[in-house]
């Protein structure tokens, strides 16, 4: 997909951070938009009327909690008529240890990190089959290919996407539909705002690029991705600065 021009693209979870960067990189390639987010709709309302005045496509804002199949289900009834991209980049964390984390948080976890997956790709794809293709690309993280501690959930998650990227590419590869993921590593944006100083210069000094990620580079990567021949499906790509 090498011409984003009048190619539509949902992304979720698109109020800030990667799912932002997403947007306004594929904004400035002439891509339409559809974004989302649960609760931060002034971000998003404005995000989007600046990315439509400032790249002159039509952008959709759509509160949506991705994690709820009944709300997403009406995201595509209302507002996803056709579709080339999507993006799947809602995602939450929570930190602590397993035995402190309630059935009710892991379940909330489960249904923003990884059900989302599910409940948006299953819509998208008699889309994609109706316009003649598409392609997905799945926000992962490092944790999800080697666990961290302290984050065993939030762990699970993001390996059960690594695991669905891998089994839906093989799906959808004779439909020519290639499904990817990103397996960020330390991304600099709000998710990450928990760490102090100390833990932000520990983490630091163990990554060989000496640096965190920007969302910017994030999105870079996504539309790398994107650009791939379909013959790369399946694949979970690490984006960590040699961290993993």
């Amino acid at each position: 997909m090498h011409d984003f021009a009048n190619k539509t693209a949902l992304i979720t979870g698109a109020s800030r951070g990667i799912g932002a960067a997403i947007a306004e990189a594929l904004a400035q390639r002439g891509c339409h938009l559809i974004l989302t987010c649960e609760r931060s709709m002034d971000a998003l309302t404005a995000l989007s009327v600046r990315l439509s005045a400032t790249y002159e496509v039509p952008v959709t804002p759509v509160r949506c909690d991705a994690g709820d199949a009944e709300q997403v289900a009406a995201l595509f009834d209302a507002h996803v008529h056709r579709l080339d991209i999507l993006i799947n980049n809602a995602g939450r964390s929570v930190t602590g240890l397993i035995q402190d984390l309630t059935p009710e948080a892991w379940d909330a976890l489960m249904r923003t990190n990884l059900s989302s997956c599910f409940y948006t790709s299953r819509l998208a794809i008699p889309k994609f089959l109706a316009g003649g293709g598409g392609a997905i690309v799945n926000i992962s993280s490092v944790w999800g290919d080697v666990g961290a501690a302290a984050e065993a959930a939030y762990s699970a998650t993001k390996g059960g996407v690594a695991a669905f990227t891998r089994a839906l590419g093989k799906e959808l590869a004779p439909s020519r539909i290639p499904v990817n993921a990103l397996a960020c590593g330390f991304i600099d944006t709000a998710m990450n705002a928990e760490y102090n100083d100390a833990e932000r210069e520990a983490i630091r000094a163990e990554i060989p690029a000496d640096r965190f990620g920007t969302p910017e580079e994030a999105a870079a990567a996504v539309v790398r991705l994107l650009e791939m021949p379909d013959y790369l499906t399946g694949q979970v790509i690490r984006l960590d600065g040699g961290w993993i």
